[in-house]
């Protein structure tokens, strides 16, 4: 028995032990939405250092919830894949979303804003074939942020998974995306709507008339978005 262990036989305590340590649900999370590589993960959750993310997965894949396998084409790199036992605990992080989408306050969760996770998540969301057959760049502009969180760039073209820079990757910028932080936060989660935050002001779209036109096509939300809260809970 670990120093954490419950020492309970209940299989729910013995499933705790494994899954409820700090930091492995959202862990979870990232793989099972398709992050394979070390440094995709660590895009994904970029409060969590390094060496926590590496003990994390020894103690996966020991658990036998993923194994490690070396990219044959490149030196020293791994990708982390699913066992049936992990791709099994699916349903497991989706109930807990949808339960924290319900219940936990709107309010609450807007504490905790951060540029670098809602664009990454913007990224694995973008609805590549609603967009134009060429190569398009996007770049979303939040003004209140410090330097390094103000500016990030979205490249999508149809056929390739859209790829996230924090700097200028040198492209002529299709349509510049304007609002602040907590303002995009909203309408990734559901909390309000693309012509809400227009119509007050608190969007902006600039550029490209086609990529404004189809915004609410091919920005697509939060898997969680489509939950409803208790009435209470809506920010107006």
């Amino acid at each position: 028995m670990t120093r954490d262990s419950y020492q309970q036989f209940c299989p729910v305590a013995m499933a705790a032990e494994v899954l409820c340590r700090r930091w492995t649900l959202l862990l979870l999370r990232e793989l099972l939405s398709g992050s394979a590589r070390f440094n995709a993960l660590r895009r994904g959750l970029p409060r969590m250092s390094t060496a926590l993310l590496a003990k994390r997965l020894r103690e996966l894949e020991t658990a036998g919830i993923l194994v490690r396998s070396p990219v044959s084409a490149e030196a020293g790199v791994c990708e982390y894949h699913l066992t049936a036992a992990g791709r099994e605990l699916r349903p497991i992080v989706e109930t807990m979303g949808v339960w924290g989408q319900r219940w936990v306050a709107a309010e609450a969760s807007l504490h905790h804003l951060d540029a670098d996770l809602l664009m990454w998540d913007v990224r694995r969301r973008i609805d590549v074939s609603s967009m134009p057959e060429r190569r398009s760049t996007i770049q979303f502009i939040f003004p209140e942020r410090p330097a390094r969180e103000r500016c990030y760039w979205l490249i999508a073209e149809q056929g390739q998974e859209a790829d996230l820079c924090t700097f200028d990757p040198g492209y002529e910028v299709d349509l510049y995306v304007r609002a602040d932080l907590r303002t995009l936060t909203e309408i990734w989660l559901g909390h309000t709507s693309i012509a809400r935050a227009r119509t007050a002001g608190r969007l902006a779209l600039t550029g490209s008339r086609q990529l404004a036109r189809t915004f609410d096509a091919w920005f697509a939300l939060s898997p969680f978005a489509a939950v409803q809260a208790p009435q209470a809970q809506a920010l107006p």
